[in-house]
């Protein structure tokens, strides 16, 4: 029979300690892109948020941009997934896959590690949600986990004085929300966030100028590089037409 404080090690009492030997990551889990921050390193990873994956296996292909390339190019057995839809999570699986793939990654591949982690998540999401993100990083080898709206993230990231008893405004527009919030003393005194942001945005100027000139539309096929200087001249309304 084994000694009692052989039966108390487990996997979880392990992670900590494994903890120390790691860094400690910021996670902006964004709706189009993740980015991933390293302690003294900088940002280390930022790359779109899609997941391909092999339907028969459930094996991932690819994740970030070579799963993005593989946008309308692969066969029938292979879907390529966006599992963040409007900033919460739409896909749990899958979402756990790609954060295990970029805490990998941002360790150089080295699986024996488990950092603490921040996610910034909206600030007006749901606790159901806020489990969700919780349970997707622990699943994916995080020793620690800590939500932080992103609004605030925004403000430590851009430098504004957050400690001091003093008013700062921060809007923050992502691909699926946009934050607003009105920091002081490293506290938020409001914050508001709605579900329209920039792909909402991007769809409502492209059919804006698609009912406008067909040409325009025929230009964001064969020339997409060009797509955000052309929309400008769709936007006004001729002289000519006035």
């Amino acid at each position: 029979m084994r000694p009692e404080w052989t039966r108390r090690i487990s996997l979880e009492n392990v992670r900590p300690l494994a903890s120390l030997f790691s860094e400690d990551l910021a996670i902006d889990l964004g709706t189009v892109n993740t980015r991933v921050y390293a302690r003294g390193r900088g940002i280390v990873i930022n790359e779109p948020s899609v997941v391909a994956l092999d339907e028969g296996t459930e094996e991932v292909r690819a994740v970030g941009k070579e799963a993005k390339e593989m946008l309308g190019r692969t066969p029938t057995k292979i879907r390529v997934i966006k599992p963040l839809r409007d900033g919460v999570i739409a896909d749990f699986r899958v979402t756990e896959k790609m954060l295990a793939y970029f805490i990998q990654k941002a360790h150089q591949r080295r699986t024996l590690v488990h950092p603490r982690v921040i996610i910034s998540v909206p600030s007006e999401i749901t606790q159901v949600e806020r489990r969700a993100v919780t349970d997707s990083a622990y699943r994916a080898k995080a020793a620690e986990v800590h939500l932080v709206e992103q609004a605030l993230m925004a403000a430590i990231g851009a430098g504004l004085p957050v400690t001091k008893p003093a008013g700062n405004l921060v809007v923050d527009i992502g691909g699926g929300t946009t934050d607003v919030a009105l920091i002081s003393m490293s506290g938020i005194v409001y914050a508001g966030s709605l579900r329209i942001a920039g792909k909402s945005a991007s769809a409502t100027a492209t059919r804006h100028c698609a009912r406008r000139s067909r040409r325009f539309l025929r230009g964001v096929l064969v020339m997409p590089k060009r797509l955000l200087t052309v929309p400008l001249s769709c936007l006004t309304t001729p002289a000519w037409r006035r």
